[in-house]
């Protein structure tokens, strides 16, 4: 399974498995500031990943995320796209199931829409959408225990008990 964790500030995303992230980096979308008038400028209307951390001073910059819940849907599927892309995953969407991270407040809907994105435009073959802070403790070895998760636009104290 290809496994993404949405972060307000930082996106990662991998193979399950995999002792790392393949893709990590920030989850914001650029859109140049100016008009392209000179040949050389800009090329592009929508920047992510290394691109849009590059061009950043030319670049009005757009979190799809703010405090841990998604915002903007166009932008969090360009990023979404972009990580399947040749420069990242070089992976068909098709071909995974994809584990999704989410806040702990998390709205019914946001949950919804982001099953509806990898079902309809990315044709995955499955979808589990998990809290971000049962995750972590599953990773520690246990299933029960509190976890703090400190983030860029958010900080929860969540308490799980198996």
């Amino acid at each position: 399974p290809i496994v993404i964790d949405n972060g307000s500030g930082v996106i990662k995303a991998g193979f399950a498995g995999d002792p790392t992230p393949k893709i990590n980096f920030p989850n914001y979308v650029g859109r140049p500031k100016h008009v392209r008038v000179m040949a050389g400028g800009l090329e592009g209307d929508t920047f992510i990943g290394p691109k849009a951390e590059e061009y950043r001073g030319l670049l009005h910059i757009a979190h799809p995320m703010e405090h841990g819940i998604v915002e903007d849907w166009n932008d969090m599927e360009k990023i979404w796209s972009y990580i399947y892309s040749k420069h990242q995953l070089r992976s068909a969407s098709e071909e995974h199931p994809v584990l999704l991270t989410e806040a702990p407040l998390n709205p019914r809907k946001n949950r919804e829409k982001a099953a509806e994105i990898f079902f309809e435009t990315f044709n995955v073959p499955a979808l589990y959408i998990s809290m971000q802070a049962v995750l972590s403790l599953y990773a520690s070895g246990r299933t029960t225990g509190v976890v703090l998760d400190s983030g860029d636009g958010v900080t929860h104290a969540v308490p799980i008990y198996e």
